[in-house]
């Protein structure tokens, strides 16, 4: 698989901004049929760093729902938490 077509978009919320700062961990929203061989090494060449591990959560898809009716679907997705090496760091989350 093609390193563009495996990571979808970094994810930055207050979260992974304290696993940043605190273990040096970044996450992106991967693709569904990727696994964590594809995700390292697409982090790997587009970032150009080293990856120690790799961990995946799958977020199921729920039902949206206002006043108890069914009104659309959130749709799931993949998330990756990417721990780099120690002294490793990626510029693009640097400013955030």
């Amino acid at each position: 698989m093609d390193y563009t077509k495996v990571l979808i978009k970094p994810l930055i919320t207050e979260k992974t901004t304290f696993l940043k700062d605190q273990s040096n961990q970044v996450s992106f929203i991967v693709a569904r049929k990727a696994n964590k061989i594809d995700i390292q090494r697409a982090v790997e060449r587009a970032f150009k760093v080293k990856v120690e591990k790799v961990r995946i959560v799958n977020k199921r898809p729920r039902l949206k729902k206002r006043f108890g009716r069914v009104v659309g679907k959130v749709s799931g997705y993949k998330k990756a938490y990417v721990q780099l090496a120690p002294g490793e760091k990626i510029d693009f989350f640097e400013g955030v």
